[in-house]
């Protein structure tokens, strides 16, 4: 026999948001503690690692599952049988690279309306501690693991004429560290902040050619934000001009390199191995402008 659907919640449930420490378990609001307490249930992404919390704090508030896998099947009845759920995440802020924007979504489509507090979310000390300039910022959260969405990601990390936040596993570190470097040139500045707010917090600040090194030869655990620095401006605007400006108007100027061929040839010298600085030099060699070079060779580009 098949499951009936829930009926939508009745008017006057709320969903609200509460962030949680993302080390220390003591980074919580008063507000965060008084809305847990309050609420008619905790629904978590982990209720293993949110036991831990609530009780730190006395907080016996029943607590159910919710993550990424259950949201859509059991999300409409929990919201439904409860006036007021409190959702918490792992760490941080919920819908912050985590399960609870689709929470969000359901809750609205129900009619439930949504609260959000605000708290902790790594990515902003991460910056802060970073020391590069951050009145302007881009949060790029997890990069895909491979292919054209990737090279695309780090092509335009690289265009940036501000401040870029990644989140990145520590499994994943190394590489991602190496691929930043051949994308935004390995001068770029940047930093690796981990474990913020934990015993162990650390943030290494350099180049990218030197963290990739770094985290090459001792490895890294824990949570970690990459910050990556803008591109030098005079990088930026010639980036931007090639983008915007129209080509010159010169009779005997010669017809640039149509740039659909461009990704063919790109494509045909990574096969052949190039990679990095040699395709972006073979590009030009080619008849390519250097921005144009460059972006074709962070499209197409593989490691040997």
């Amino acid at each position: 026999m098949s499951r009936r659907a829930p009926e939508a919640p009745p008017e006057g449930h709320l969903l609200t948001l509460v962030p949680t420490p993302i080390g220390h378990l003591d980074d919580i609001t008063l507000r965060a503690l008084a809305t847990l307490r309050a609420a008619d249930v905790v629904a978590a992404e982990d209720t293993r690692r949110s036991r831990i919390l609530l009780d730190r704090h006395g907080i016996d508030t029943p607590l159910v599952r919710l993550d990424a896998h259950t949201i859509a099947s059991r999300g409409p009845a929990i919201l439904a049988e409860h006036r007021h759920v409190a959702y918490v995440t792992d760490a941080g802020t919920p819908g912050i690279s985590d399960p609870g924007a689709d929470l969000v979504r359901l809750a609205l489509d129900l009619g439930v309306r949504v609260d959000a507090l605000p708290g902790p979310t790594a990515f902003v000390p991460a910056l802060v501690l970073s020391g590069l300039s951050v009145h302007r910022f881009a949060f790029e959260g997890f990069l895909p693991r491979k292919g054209r969405e990737r090279r695309e990601r780090l092509a335009a990390i690289a265009e940036r004429d501000h401040t870029t936040a990644i989140y990145e596993s520590a499994l994943r570190l190394g590489a991602t560290l190496a691929d930043l470097a051949a994308a935004c040139g390995p001068e770029r500045p940047a930093s690796v902040a981990r474990e913020l707010s934990k015993r162990f917090e650390t943030v290494e600040r350099g180049t990218l050619a030197r963290l990739s090194e770094v985290f090459a030869a001792k490895g890294a655990r824990g949570e970690i934000v990459i910050v990556v620095g803008p591109a030098p401006r005079d990088a930026a605007e010639a980036s931007a001009g090639v983008r915007g400006a129209p080509p010159p108007n010169h009779d005997d100027a010669a017809p640039p390199p149509n740039i659909g061929n461009g990704d063919a040839l790109a494509e045909r010298l990574a096969a052949e191995g190039l990679w990095g600085r040699e395709l972006r030099a073979a590009l030009e060699g080619a008849g390519f402008d250097r921005d144009a070079a460059y972006r074709l060779a962070v499209r197409h580009g593989r490691r040997r």
